[in-house]
């Protein structure tokens, strides 16, 4: 149960703060995954290398050529993430906001056209009046 503050008013349990950046797409989250469980074992396979290699057992020597292999596959790994986003982001378009200085641009220069097409059927409108008299008097 809230309690309540000084006030009197009951304290809410959970309170919904803004996020800060928008989450991951889908496919560079899975990457980013796979890259983090790739990346924790190779650690862990080293660490046991070398407590293979301390205490001189003889299987020291197949996991430090297995920690390389896995040395090599998490930077694989990592960099995998980093052109998945690449890609993404090429696919798919960085969602941009225009400045107030380009919509104001745009603004003018829709405005500009319109008092032109305004001017250009007035002008059009004059002349076909105008046409088809013989005298003005």
């Amino acid at each position: 149960m809230a309690t309540a503050d000084e006030t009197g008013v009951p304290r809410r349990l959970w309170v919904e703060e803004p996020v800060g950046r928008r989450r991951l797409p889908d496919p560079v989250r899975t990457a980013a995954v796979r890259a983090v469980i790739v990346t924790a074992v190779t650690m862990t396979q080293a660490l046991t290398a070398f407590f293979f290699t301390v205490t001189g057992s003889w299987l020291a020597f197949p996991m430090v050529l297995s920690s390389v292999a896995s040395t090599v596959g998490a930077t694989w790994a990592v960099l995998d993430v980093w052109v998945t986003r690449q890609v993404w982001n090429q696919r798919n378009g960085v969602v941009s906001v225009p400045s107030s200085t380009a919509r104001q641009l745009r603004r003018e220069r829709r405005s500009a056209r319109r008092t032109a097409r305004a001017q250009a059927r007035e002008s059009a409108r004059i002349r076909r009046r105008g046409s088809g008299r013989l005298s003005q008097a």
